[in-house]
């Protein structure tokens, strides 16, 4: 029986990356987009996976789209439950004092409070020794920042490492693993023309990683090489 991975966030980008990849390597996916009726790169991969690869709907900040979503999955169990979804409000040189209210809650919100209620809701769909990840960045690691740059995103993310640590606290009685996920500079929509590393790069040695996780218990913060990330 094939294994199960559900990507949240994987209409395009890294997500849909990792979906094809995954479904590639034989498993079967579930990949959430934020509006079902709209096409996506998703939607062609389930059309040519003969069934190994299903579509279900989420946008993480809305509360109301989880309970529907747990419902759908009711009754399958995942090997592996990924968060990518993420955003950024691409401001580089302004100073966490001079960011407006609403950048910070979406930001904030999108990358940190998001995720964490989309776990807690899933984690009993989870196999007992199966892996929850979330995308993560090196951009969060405290120790590492250096410029002072990308103030907002850097913190969101580093909040998300930082809440991933207390749920993992909090789930020191199971068996499963636990992963925060910095893939490097990848050009993406969110990475840019000008990162270093195209996706066929990157996106295998993020998915041998996480299946290098599988199994392992605790919780651990690494980039696409599987070295770790300083907090």
């Amino acid at each position: 029986m094939p294994e199960t991975i559900l990507i949240v966030g994987a209409s395009r980008g890294l997500g849909h990356a990792m979906a094809t990849e995954f479904h590639d390597r034989g498993w079967n996916v579930i990949g959430t987009v934020r509006d079902t009726t709209a096409r996506t790169s998703l939607h062609d991969l389930a059309d040519r996976s003969n069934g190994r690869v299903t579509v279900e709907r989420l946008d993480i900040n809305e509360p109301g789209h989880i309970p529907p979503l747990r419902e759908s999955l009711a009754g399958r169990e995942l090997d592996v439950l990924f968060i990518n979804a993420g955003t950024t409000n691409n401001d580089v040189d302004t100073p966490i004092g001079a960011v407006s209210t609403a950048d910070f809650m979406e930001v904030m919100v999108t990358n940190a409070l998001s995720p964490m209620r989309v776990i807690e809701a899933l984690t009993d769909l989870v196999t007992p020794t199966g892996l929850i990840g979330v995308m993560s960045s090196g951009q969060g690691s405290i120790t590492n920042n250096q410029t002072g740059l990308r103030e907002l995103y850097r913190g969101s993310k580093a909040v998300l490492n930082m809440f991933m640590r207390s749920y993992a606290a909090r789930q020191a009685d199971t068996e499963r693993g636990f992963v925060l996920m910095a893939p490097g500079w990848i050009r993406t929509a969110l990475g840019g023309p000008d990162a270093p590393f195209t996706m066929a790069e990157a996106i295998p040695q993020v998915v041998d990683v996480l299946l290098a996780r599988l199994g392992k218990p605790g919780l651990e913060y690494v980039d696409r090489f599987g070295q770790t990330v300083p907090w």
